[in-house]
């Protein structure tokens, strides 16, 4: 066990021997910290919190009470293997949020970024991968091997089906049920949740040029019709545009799809 003098530990704590407590920690009453994690610099755990694994959770994260993180992953393919859960700088991880840790078919690591907000009940599964700057809203599901990339903001008791890629800035609306892939900077929602536009007011906020914007905005009208699949019309769109936002729409279509993808209507 590695406690810095300058951690705050509440007597009622429970620190396993193994477990890496840095400087300006606060570990408040009733927590459990296992002997594999590390909380690293100001991390705060409220109270009732239970981290488990091999986990890090990283400087300036803050834990509410009764998350559970770092748990063995609800896979029954899961039999013991040494697997990580890996969390970034400034998180804010909500009451009774849970996060797993990976599995060995999967990569073995669960790797959340920088600066998220995670709100109660959130669950995130094992050998997800999201990005900075995500938000999950209360209740949230997000199933084994997904990926969030930066920016994306899942909306109230929606559920990510497993294998799926939500593209950078794209926005999911609550109450829906995400089954394919859904393009950056992109809106979907309704209960079986449909691809209905661009995250116009998402780009506006992060400062986004309009000259881009009106491209990104083009772009997503040719994929909506003409000639050839989905791919043969997007590969079609670096020809003829030129903005990193097309690129990046055009790269993400062309990358691995395991769930295929929404679709303009």
């Amino acid at each position: 066990m590695s406690i810095h003098p300058s951690a705050d530990i509440h007597p009622s704590a429970v620190i396993e021997d193994g477990a890496t407590i840095d400087a300006g920690v606060t570990v408040g009453p009733f927590c459990l910290v296992g002997a594999g994690v590390r909380l690293c610099k100001d991390v705060v755990l409220k109270s009732h919190v239970v981290v488990k694994g091999l986990t890090e959770v990283g400087e300036g994260s803050t834990i509410y009470q009764f998350a559970s993180i770092g748990e063995i992953p609800q896979d029954l393919k899961f039999k013991g293997e040494e697997t990580r859960l890996i969390i970034g700088k400034r998180n804010r991880i909500r009451e009774y949020v849970t996060m797993n840790t990976g599995t060995e078919g999967g990569g073995g690591v669960t790797r959340i970024g920088d600066d998220g907000l995670f709100m109660s009940s959130c669950h995130v599964a094992h050998d997800v991968q999201i990005g900075d700057r995500v938000i999950l809203v209360n209740s949230v599901a997000v199933a084994g091997h997904c990926i969030l990339e930066d920016d994306v903001i899942v909306g109230g008791l929606s559920g990510i089906h497993q294998f799926v890629r939500i593209g950078k800035g794209a926005i999911i609306g609550a109450l829906s049920m995400v089954t394919a892939d859904v393009l950056p900077h992109a809106l979907v929602q309704g209960p079986r949740a449909e691809l209905d536009g661009l995250n116009l007011v998402g780009l506006k906020r992060r400062g986004v040029d309009r000259n881009e914007i009106n491209q990104l905005r083009a772009a997503f009208q040719m994929l909506k019709q003409g000639e050839g699949s989905f791919k043969d019309r997007a590969s079609r769109l670096v020809d003829d545009f030129d903005s990193d936002y097309v690129r990046a729409m055009v790269a993400f279509v062309m990358g691995e799809s395991d769930r295929g993808f929404l679709t303009p209507k």
